[in-house]
């Protein structure tokens, strides 16, 4: 039986600390999530683009165009956030393929199944991230 197969067979399977890191199954996991993510992503875009180009209408009112304009910008700006995201995710199903998902790019360690629960898109473990954000934030300071 192919591991799809048994996740299908368990709808509610969570990864836990109390399994192997990164075994087959919650690699399958990670990897359906993913999958799952993005296809929401691409079809939450492309109901934009329709909505979008239905949204061609000229306001005879200046407050509606802005009011339009604006939403617009957001609609894009949004989508635009959400393409890096694809990428992201792109670059997750590339690690699960190459063995290094759910290790810390920093340390190697692994990231936690809790935090991938949560961001499967992770590269750092809890600890690295925030000495990042620490980094950040000091030179951000300067």
């Amino acid at each position: 039986m192919t591991t799809a197969a048994v996740l299908a067979d368990k709808p509610d399977y969570r990864p836990s600390e109390d399994e192997e890191f990164m075994n087959e199954r919650q690699l399958e996991y990670f990897k359906q999530k993913l999958i799952n993510w993005k296809e929401d992503i691409l079809r939450e875009s492309r109901e934009t683009l329709t909505h979008l180009q239905a949204e061609t209408e000229n306001h005879p009112d200046i407050a509606d165009r802005a009011t339009s304009e604006t939403d617009r910008a957001l609609e894009l700006r949004t989508r635009d956030r959400q393409r890096k995201l694809i990428s992201k995710i792109d670059e997750a199903l590339r690690r699960i393929e190459d063995g290094s998902y759910g290790y810390c790019e920093e340390t190697g360690e692994p990231i936690g199944v809790a935090r991938l629960d949560a961001r499967p898109i992770a590269t750092l473990s809890l600890e690295a991230q925030e000495r990042h954000e620490r980094r950040e934030r000091v030179h951000r300071d300067d």
